[in-house]
């Protein structure tokens, strides 16, 4: 297939920018391609807009459930303290991409809830990330792809088999 320019700079916008790390152990093949990918999407969210949602406000902000999420969930999805979840919650909701409000279920507490924007931002995200598999196996090509993605969606159902 001949591929036009844009198709190709397109196709070169989704390549890593940073060297894999360590060797081709099993462990570095799933960090090396999971840092890539939110480098990559990172990118898209700043050239889509969204420029204001630094990768340390992402590490938080992409564990927010569609119910809202406590802060001390939070901490424990992102590997964070809670202090440094605490103070990417308040610059998230500085910027407008989450609110606090009352934990229906205790009142003393509050949930992390994303608004508008947020879920603007994440809709682009997925969008990058579609654009990123496609690109992706386009290297590799599209039945390698396929199977890798089947293989990692067996694996996610062995591994927490009541989502």
């Amino acid at each position: 297939m001949v591929r036009s320019s844009n198709e190709s700079q397109a196709t070169e916008r989704f390549l890593p920018r940073r060297p894999p790390s360590g060797t081709a152990s099993f462990g570095n093949l799933f960090r090396d391609t999971t840092l890539a990918m939110q480098q990559l999407v990172a990118e898209e969210l700043v050239r889509r807009g969204f420029a204001d949602l630094r990768p340390a406000l992402l590490a938080v902000g992409q564990h927010v459930g569609p119910n809202g999420t406590r802060v001390t969930e939070l901490a424990a999805r992102a590997w964070l303290t809670k202090a440094t979840v605490v103070h990417a919650v308040d610059e998230l909701e500085r910027l407008g991409y989450v609110t606090r409000v009352p934990d229906p279920t205790d009142r003393r507490a509050k949930l992390v809830v994303s608004t508008a924007r947020a879920r603007e931002a994440e809709q682009v995200a997925r969008e990058a990330i579609a654009d990123i598999r496609d690109a992706w196996a386009e290297r590799i090509g599209d039945e390698e792809m396929d199977t890798l993605e089947a293989g990692l969606r067996r694996l996610r159902a062995a591994l927490w088999p009541q989502s």
